[in-house]
């Protein structure tokens, strides 16, 4: 479709492609808002208590996570405010809200003592959603077309963000949240191939940017409606409703089917009315615009799927593993950062702090990443990025008894920042060594281990981050095992699109120690000769 409406029309579609991205952060980022536990107490009869009377009324006890200081019960009290019994809350709890949201689902449900651990379980349901969305809905894409998938997502997106909504027991929330996720990660999994499709080599990194700091606005006007509204189900009724808006992508001729894709589909009538508009507008292309899909193969001669040759796609499955580890460990470990002084020296800073701090980092990356990658090439990059978070990760366990707290937060940033930089960097390099036939399933495959590696969080929390030690030193050491499979990657800078299998396995890695430049006739092959 592209290649018969010009430039103006592909310049049209990316922007539309980018602009949901602001209100899926308000759906796919909003969990640490919606289960934020603020400090509790026994609700004691009569008017707001004292300090003398919350003293008296509620024994002293030690903090549940590692470091925590001694401070009054938050789950215990007195028989009748005597101290010779203690029992657990009789009539509920008060709270202290000072940050976040002042009614999430852990005030209005009392999600605390007890209970808590259904939080943990619904931040490792919702993850679970995503991993299943990216996994189904990434390979319904290959099979059924990115259009069709985009709408189905959408659709159900905006379906399941009611039905959160208005979730009257945390058993329904739960399994609500679930299919929201799930519609949500097919939304922006689609929407991410699409764009990369529409785009010519020397756009892919400007496009995926723009998106990445669409989707990071998105999170700072999360944070902004969250302080406006102060209610879980506004908060998330205000990312499904606009939503809704984009269901109009599917009128005909708003958001076309991708290009690539139709040219590897087995439907002859669009592939035929495709044809005839490319070569009736043939004479007002830009040149660098359609340079790859010149080179693609005929419609009597597109390939179908082979599962023989894709279990036999050495090549691919290489590539994926490796990037798919990368994920998985730049995810895993970027909570070991966000979380390292509150583990270690128990002195945790504010909710505001961290999240400003994380969110930008991820924006600091995106910048960071578009003026590096497409200079340096995406594997040097993704090399320096894995290696800065392994650095920083040991830097901070080898040397905690003695740095500052200056120190810590400097190389806890830096860990952050590289980790973020690391997981963005390597589902772009996924999308472009992945063959457009199955795209959709390898970037799908790659972020679902990202949610693997994002399942510590809640299960650390879930164990009150007992172990933490533990599971920061693992990670630390399965990223210097990640910087040595890096080197196992090809390039794909200024590379076109692979769009068959066979594409797909001549993506290689180039030699070590001999150069050669990328001359710009070379490029009508997916790895030109060295």
């Amino acid at each position: 479709m592209v290649l018969a409406l010009g430039r103006k029309k592909q310049r049209v579609l990316i922007a539309l492609s980018i602009l949901p991205n602001l209100f899926l952060a308000f759906l796919l980022s909003s969990d640490p808002l919606i289960t934020l536990s603020p400090p509790h107490h026994c609700h004691l009869p009569g008017p707001l208590p004292s300090l003398e009377v919350l003293n008296a009324s509620l024994p002293w006890e030690k903090g549940e996570r590692p470091g925590d200081s001694r401070g009054p019960s938050q789950c215990k009290q007195y028989v009748n405010g005597s101290q010779s019994a203690v029992v657990d809350c009789e009539a509920g709890w008060d709270y202290n809200v000072t940050e976040g949201l002042r009614n999430n689902i852990v005030t209005e449900w009392d999600l605390v003592c007890g209970q808590y651990w259904l939080v943990p379980v619904e931040e490792v349901c919702f993850i679970l959603g995503v991993l299943t969305g990216c996994l189904g809905l990434g390979h319904a894409a290959d099979r059924l077309g990115r259009s069709k998938t985009l709408l189905t997502s959408l659709t159900l997106s905006v379906v399941f963000g009611v039905l959160v909504c208005v979730s009257p027991y945390p058993s329904i929330f739960i399994v609500m949240r679930f299919c929201l996720a799930a519609a949500s990660a097919g939304v922006y999994l689609t929407l991410y191939i699409t764009r990369l499709e529409l785009c010519e080599p020397s756009l892919r990194m400007v496009v995926t940017m723009l998106a990445g700091l669409m989707t990071v606005a998105g999170e700072l006007l999360l944070l902004a409606v969250a302080l406006g509204c102060q209610s879980w189900r506004g908060l998330l009724g205000a990312g499904a409703a606009p939503l809704t808006l984009f269901l109009s992508y599917g009128i005909p001729g708003v958001f076309p089917e991708s290009p690539r894709w139709l040219l590897l589909s087995e439907r002859s009538a669009d592939m035929t009315s495709f044809s005839d508009r490319r070569n009736s507008n043939r004479d007002v292309r830009d040149d660098e615009s359609f340079t790859e899909l010149d080179s693609d193969p005929s419609p009597s001669s597109r390939p179908h799927l082979s599962f023989p040759e894709l279990i036999h796609s050495r090549n691919i499955w290489k590539n994926m593993c490796v990037l798919g580890f990368t994920s998985f460990i730049s995810h895993g470990i970027s909570h070991c950062y966000s979380s390292f002084r509150g583990d270690v020296r128990g002195n945790a800073p504010s909710f505001y702090w961290m999240y400003l701090l994380s969110v930008c980092a991820g924006g600091s990356a995106w910048i960071s990443l578009w003026a590096t990658v497409d200079r340096y090439g995406r594997r040097g990059i993704l090399l320096l990025s894995m290696t800065m978070t392994g650095l920083a990760s040991l830097i901070l366990l080898g040397l905690m008894e003695y740095l500052s707290e200056t120190a810590i937060t400097v190389f806890s940033v830096l860990g952050l920042f590289s980790s973020q930089a690391t997981a963005s960097l390597c589902i772009l390099f996924t999308a472009e060594i992945m063959p457009t036939i199955i795209r959709g399933s390898g970037v799908g495959i790659v972020l679902a281990l990202g949610c693997v590696g994002r399942l510590s969080s809640p299960l650390m929390d879930l164990r009150n981050h007992y172990g933490y030690f533990l599971h920061h030193v693992v990670y630390s050491s399965l990223a210097l095992l990640a910087v040595l499979s890096i080197l196992l990657l090809p390039e794909s800078k200024r590379k076109p699109l692979p769009q068959t299998l066979a594409d797909g396995e001549q993506y290689r890695r180039p030699p070590l120690g001999r150069r050669r430049r990328d001359n710009v006739p070379l490029l009508a092959t997916p790895n030109p000769e060295t």
